[in-house]
């Protein structure tokens, strides 16, 4: 049973795209959940040529996965256009409900499935709530929503004391 770290993720990644997808496969993940805006594209943009092949690849290994999004369905519609993933809109993440409704549209159960995001507040809390293991990755774009901005300083405040009591140790797969 995953051990609760709460803002802690299990694991982390410099982005979405230097995740080694295949170790993942090897420790049993057999299902991905995505947070969307600045994990995967900037913000409100659709799929890229990028994101594109990242999901064709995932596909092709054998995962399943899901985006969790805190957005409306005509914001994860656009992302989600060419992929055709399932997903779960207005998740109101930190809480449970989007991450279980998520592990019920792909039929998983919460030790099969990471969920990958670049927010503490939201993905990892959420996700580490629901006992889903966790992997925080760096944003692919600088924010410039206020309320994002905002959140930024206690993040790599909690972040910073985090790496500094695990000396420096950052646990990356």
């Amino acid at each position: 049973m995953k051990k609760r770290r709460f803002l802690l993720p299990d694991y982390e990644a410099e982005n979405v795209y230097s995740l080694p997808f295949e170790k993942l496969w090897e420790m049993g993940i057999r299902y991905l959940f995505f947070d969307i805006d600045y994990t995967l594209v900037p913000y409100n943009a659709p799929a890229d040529e990028k994101a594109l092949r990242l999901f064709a690849k995932l596909r092709d290994m054998g995962f399943a996965f899901c985006f969790v999004s805190n957005n409306g369905r005509e914001r994860v519609d656009l992302f989600n256009e060419k992929i055709g993933a399932e997903s779960v809109v207005k998740a109101k993440k930190p809480l449970t409900g989007g991450m279980r409704k998520a592990l019920g549209l792909v039929h998983a159960r919460p030790e099969e499935t990471v969920m990958i995001g670049d927010q503490l507040f939201t993905d990892i809390l959420g996700a580490n709530m629901a006992k889903i293991q966790t992997v925080l990755v760096g944003r692919v774009d600088r924010p410039r929503e206020l309320q994002l901005i905002l959140k930024c300083v206690p993040e790599k405040l909690i972040l910073f004391c985090y790496h500094r009591l695990a000396r420096g140790r950052r646990r990356t797969l």
